[in-house]
């Protein structure tokens, strides 16, 4: 029994997916830094939504050191479905339309049940591996340590819990791995195509087994890109995560037919 299938509407054929050259993520790079020049205000206010929500969660989080690591881990599961109103300057700019911040937002209009369903999906899987990371990090004693410099230290720099945050880094590898797998083109079908979420779900599944090395490719400028924006106290993500959300509208465009 195929889970998913069991939600696909039946007789409805799956997009085809087309197979694409390993070095196609520079060219989606490029492309979503030209949506941003095309829609400059749009798009760095989603960046700057970004950069601000996640620097007030840090900080929300600073004395709950646990949390803030799951939140950060989190971030990368959530990304897809936030990323939403970006996609939809990306198709409006395609059809020569032009609109404004609050005219994006509307996307959540429609096809919102599959979009709430998806975003329930996502919620749940976070909430799995938030209940994980506090059952693993308490059988290590690692939650004492109070503010999250500490607590890093406690984990990664004393040389006490290496097997333990190697094996941590791994299941956390492999879960953001299945879940970007599950998620590479499935919101922007959605919106393009008013999909339902099993459609969604098995063509980025598709897509991802079809373009393996391309799509690891992209999944790595993802992560680096996304650190990076990070490591400037997420202010960098003002500008990053625009061009990584037009570019995943550009990702999707080329691999479903």
């Amino acid at each position: 029994m195929n889970p998913l299938s069991d939600f696909h509407a039946p007789g409805v054929p799956l997009p085809h997916i087309r197979r694409i050259a390993t070095d196609r993520p520079l060219h989606w790079l490029r492309a979503g830094w030209q949506d941003v020049k095309a829609n400059p205000l749009p798009s760095l206010a989603y960046g700057l939504l970004f950069a601000l929500g996640g620097d007030l969660i840090i900080l929300a989080l600073l004395q709950s050191p646990h949390l803030l690591s799951v939140s950060i881990s989190g971030f990368f599961l959530v990304a897809p479905l936030l990323a939403a109103g970006l996609y939809e300057l990306s198709r409006r700019t395609e059809a020569g339309e032009k609109i404004l911040f609050i005219d994006s937002l509307k996307c959540f209009r429609r096809n919102g049940q599959s979009l709430a369903f998806f975003g329930l999906i996502l919620a749940l899987i976070m909430l799995m591996w938030e209940r994980f990371s506090a059952v693993a990090f308490a059988l290590i004693d690692a939650t004492s340590a109070p503010m999250a410099n500490a607590y890093l230290n406690e984990i990664l720099f004393d040389g006490q819990h290496l097997a333990f945050t190697a094996t941590w880094f791994l299941l956390g590898g492999v879960l953001a791995l299945f879940v970007y797998a599950l998620s590479v083109v499935a919101v922007p079908l959605m919106l393009d195509r008013d999909a339902d979420v099993a459609t969604a779900m098995m063509t980025s599944l598709r897509a991802f087994v079809r373009n393996a090395a391309p799509l690891l490719l992209w999944a790595a400028m993802l992560v680096g890109l996304t650190l990076i924006g990070f490591a400037t106290l997420l202010f960098g993500l003002v500008l990053i995560m625009p061009i990584l959300g037009h570019a995943s509208w550009h990702a999707y465009r080329e691999l479903v037919e």
